[in-house]
């Protein structure tokens, strides 16, 4: 026996964790919100991957901007990289130097302002390792 004025179950797909199909096609879960299609999904994972794709190439951009010697050039990423990280030993180095010609005088270097010459020795270190390393063949 059904009352008047009352609403019609919330189960009527069957399923105990939610309704079933609504009039377009789409499943309800346990929270009642409507489940992405597949080609919702595809859409939503493109629109992802585009955004992140593009993260990438803003911050590629930003490096172009910011490393001598790589602005307003077809580059490739490798390149990029490459004389970024050759950019920023160089940087590394001149600090190392200041820092040396300092001290030399007789001025006192805060730790903070010599923390950073820590990299580059793991880095110096690593390239000698690396060296030393034989390739393995293919």
């Amino acid at each position: 026996m059904s009352r008047s004025g009352s609403s019609p179950p919330a189960n009527q797909g069957g399923n105990p964790f939610g309704g079933g199909p609504d009039a377009n096609g789409q499943t309800s879960g346990q929270d009642g919100k409507a489940r992405l299609t597949e080609e919702e999904k595809k859409q939503n994972h493109i629109a992802s991957e585009q955004k992140r794709r593009e993260a990438i190439r803003a911050g590629f951009d930003r490096l172009c901007e910011l490393v001598p010697g790589l602005e307003g050039q077809g580059r490739s990423e490798g390149l990029v990289l490459k004389r970024t990280v050759e950019y920023m030993k160089e940087q590394l180095e001149r600090r190392r130097e200041l820092v040396k010609d300092l001290e030399a005088r007789g001025d006192h270097v805060p730790d903070n302002l010599k923390d950073p010459l820590k990299i580059l020795e793991v880095l110096e270190s690593m390239q000698q390792a690396a060296a030393n390393t034989p390739e393995k063949p293919e």
